[in-house]
């Protein structure tokens, strides 16, 4: 089916006279959109980036603070090996917690919407923050990694339920660049994390414990800002059908008083599908005409943790320091990663309405495979000659820039565009759990590829993004502007689904005859009118 030449969603609801499609422009930024991305990403996946590089700096002190702790209970040092587990077991512990988060966050945002969750969800920021600076005061560093795993909860909650509320409040016209929002605070807060672990400020071996405190503040910005903010209309329309909120919601995001054709988009979606009782995780998996959706967030979501960028981000001290760059100078160099990494993120926000999702994706897959493969000749033949660690410091800058450009963020986008409102919690759990599983692996299996590998470890992440891209080239459509219906036609002959399968057999519950579903919707359709128990 060519998704040219099919009818798109919108045309169940007549334009107003005298206007066409809507055009991408600054009308569609209010200030209560940009408030409300802003601060829920501040809170939420900038608290995520901040874990995931803010063990590298004070990784020294806090081994040391280990073998002290060990010392003083069992009266002899920890052996190598042990020190290595646990620290291992430090850093990729945040993946456990993430998995718990993302398993989770499917009733939470059902019962609580998407906006409460973000608020609820800094109890665990909280907690995890006063356990992780006071451990090495209690002298416990179980209460460290008993921290890294709430603060993984947390992290797990918030990649699901952020880019959920993003993509329900923006004008498809700027459903990309908003949804890149995740994606740049998770570099700002990866940044922020080695800038505060520089010696001049909380990267000594007395105030590392600060590093972790600072999480508070964060997550109380959210918790005093984010409440004068509206629910996710799309969630007070088709879960808890209140007409008037979602009205008010969409006035508040798009700043204008006449939101009807917002509403009557929604409604029509709700046409379409419906039902908008919440698919299960199980349901989901089995509803053929989403088969190939499914299969792609799984892929997108695993490269996006299994390309390498998290190992870099978690060692990167001994990848400088293998790399024969002087160890006084390592957190200087490290942070010039987070500054590369925040101006990619920004950069491809601005570049993805217009270049779209498919270039950036499969480009940026492309290019950490160029890089990688440098890196990895560069690693190899450093000790002969004498300029090759400066090389290996732009290429690890480069992997980072590919990485953002593309990669770092689109995956949360896509799983947003690809589902309807009824199946959306369950997908992102499906996303989510993949996202961290992977992470887990990375973060606890680098430092043994590492060490049986050597030069060549980063050859198994370039093989990994050469698998992603070349998937990526074949399946993925381009979602760029695209309505959900549209999106849906782009797949339908990969599913061997026809499209009025796809609209009205979201679910594989209490299925009806093919001609009492097209009766209804026709119905529906004709009369222009919502019944009862669809919306």
């Amino acid at each position: 089916m060519d998704p040219a030449a099919a009818p798109e969603e919108d045309t169940l609801v007549a334009p107003a006279a005298g206007k066409g499609p809507r055009r991408a422009g600054k009308g569609n930024w209010s200030g209560s959109l940009i408030v409300a991305s802003l601060i829920g990403a501040f809170g939420s996946s900038f608290l995520y980036g901040y874990n995931l590089s803010v063990v590298n700096a004070p990784s020294v002190y806090i081994k040391k603070f280990y073998n002290e702790t060990w010392e003083r209970r069992y009266g002899f040092s920890v052996d190598e090996s042990t020190l290595t587990l646990l620290w291992s077991i430090t850093v990729s512990i945040f993946a456990i917690g993430g998995l718990v988060g993302a398993i989770i966050v499917t009733p939470i945002v059902k019962f609580f919407g998407r906006k409460c969750t973000l608020l609820l969800n800094n109890v665990f920021a909280v907690t995890a923050a006063l356990l992780m600076s006071l451990s090495l005061l209690a002298g416990s560093f179980e209460m460290l990694i008993l921290g890294r795993i709430i603060m993984g909860v947390d992290a797990g909650i918030s990649l699901s339920a952020l880019p959920m509320y993003l993509s329900e409040i923006s004008p498809k016209e700027i459903r990309g660049s908003l949804g890149q929002v995740t994606a740049i605070f998770i570099c700002v807060g990866v940044f922020t994390g080695q800038v505060l672990g520089l010696p001049e400020i909380f990267g000594t071996e007395s105030r590392w414990p600060y590093l972790f405190g600072v999480i508070i503040v964060p997550s109380l910005v959210q918790v005093v800002i984010l409440p004068f903010l509206p629910e996710s209309p799309r969630y007070l329309l088709l879960e808890k059908h209140n007409t008037t909120k979602a009205e008010k919601a969409f006035q508040t995001f798009l700043g204008k008083d006449d939101v009807s054709h917002e509403v009557e988009e929604v409604l029509a979606e709700s046409r379409v599908q419906r039902n908008t009782k919440l698919v299960s995780v199980l349901q989901l998996l089995k509803t053929c005409s989403v088969r190939w959706q499914v299969i792609t967030v799984v892929v997108t979501m695993g490269c996006y943790q299994l390309c390498g960028l998290n190992a870099i981000w978690y060692y990167t001290n001994n990848i400088f320091n293998e790399a024969g760059i002087n160890p006084e100078t390592i957190p200087y160099v490290t942070l010039s990663t987070g500054a590369v990494e925040t101006l990619a993120a920004v950069f491809s926000g601005l570049v993805i309405e217009r270049l779209g999702r498919r270039p950036l994706l499969i480009g940026g897959f492309g290019l950490m495979i160029v890089f990688f493969a440098i890196l990895t000749v560069s690693l190899t033949l450093q000790n002969n000659v004498h300029w090759l660690p400066y090389l290996s410091i732009f290429c690890i800058l480069a992997i980072i820039a590919s990485f953002c450009i593309g990669p770092g963020g689109i995956p949360f986008v896509l799983t947003g565009e690809f589902f309807q409102q009824s199946q959306r919690p369950a997908a992102f759990m499906i996303a989510g759990t993949v996202n961290w599983l992977s992470n887990f692996a990375v973060g606890l299996l680098f430092p043994f590829i590492q060490s049986g590998l050597q030069t060549y470890c980063f050859l198994v992440f370039a093989a990994i993004c050469f698998a992603g891209a070349t998937y990526l080239f074949f399946v993925l459509p381009e979602t760029k502007n695209k309505t959900l219906n549209e999106i849906s036609q782009a797949f339908a002959k990969r599913n061997k689904v026809s499209l009025e399968m796809q609209e009205v057999n979201h679910y594989s519950g209490e299925r009806k005859s093919s001609a009492e579903q097209e009766s209804n919707f026709t119905s529906s359709v004709d009369n222009g009118e919502t019944k009862k128990g669809i919306v």
